[in-house]
């Protein structure tokens, strides 16, 4: 199936490893331009080069933190300068501690909120006038099953998640005429290390921590940061013109809820 995604301009933050990463080497496999970021700027080149390599495609690659307006600003703009515009924005950003409601102090509450929500306010602000101006668009951002059920342990990111979804469906009315979709894409469990981080947490080897949490998943499995990738992009293509407003959960079938 062609996406119709050869030649379009996808901006992915936090891109230099796992689902973003992942991401990125989607679309430049389905042809598009990639703007990526992250906040470590060796590894950041290390994927661009990986990126042109592989697929020969152009790739703009620069060290941006999401946390900081300034990065924001400068790294939509030197984007639009390389390649004309943005077509996709694929909004992303680590995600906040774990911990419960008498371990996070208000310096943990404030930086998950602007991890999580602020983060994406700034970037859709910053590519909406290249979006309007082509009359396409496709915001998307990289949340957690947080969005749909809370996850044990992980109180910020149910708490401010769910905010960032609010906010993507009520841009839909605002924005549908000018043909911009915008939908959250909640991975459940994923093979990053972030989730890997996990083991020494447990005090298990990595092996068996993999094993145990696959043991709790319907598909009897952790997945991959590629076959979340698969979902996202083809939510970003020409094929998903008609898919707006939607949270979908990529998780093996952890999310129990009907909706």
């Amino acid at each position: 199936m062609d996406l119709g995604l050869k030649g379009k301009v996808a901006l992915v933050t936090a891109a230099s490893k796992g689902m973003g990463r992942a991401c990125a080497m989607q679309f430049a496999a389905e042809g598009a331009r990639v703007a990526i970021c992250a906040r470590t700027e060796a590894d950041i080149k290390n994927v661009a080069d990986e990126i042109r390599g592989k697929y020969g495609t152009e790739v703009l690659a620069a060290r941006a933190d999401v946390t900081k307006a300034a990065d924001v600003k400068a790294f939509v703009a030197r984007t639009v300068e390389t390649f004309g515009g943005v077509d996709i924005l694929v909004a992303n950003a680590g995600g906040p501690p774990r911990g419960g409601i008498a371990e996070m102090t208000d310096e943990q509450w404030h930086a998950a909120y602007e991890a999580t929500v602020v983060s994406v306010v700034r970037l859709i602000r910053e590519v909406l006038p290249s979006m309007r101006a082509r009359k396409w668009g496709r915001i998307l951002t990289i949340q957690s099953v947080s969005v749909k059920q809370p996850v044990d342990g992980l109180l910020l990111s149910n708490a401010t998640r769910p905010a960032t979804a609010g906010l993507m469906k009520t841009l839909v009315p605002e924005l549908g005429p000018d043909n911009i979709t915008f939908n959250v894409v909640c991975p459940g469990p994923i093979m990053t290390d972030r989730f890997l981080g996990g083991a020494k947490q447990a005090g298990l080897p990595v092996d068996q921590y993999v094993q145990r949490a696959g043991s709790t998943i319907p598909l009897g499995r952790v997945g991959t940061p590629e076959e979340f990738a698969n979902v996202l992009v083809f939510l970003a293509s020409e094929r998903a013109s008609y898919v707006t407003g939607v949270a979908i959960q990529v998780d093996g079938g952890v999310v129990r809820g009907i909706l």
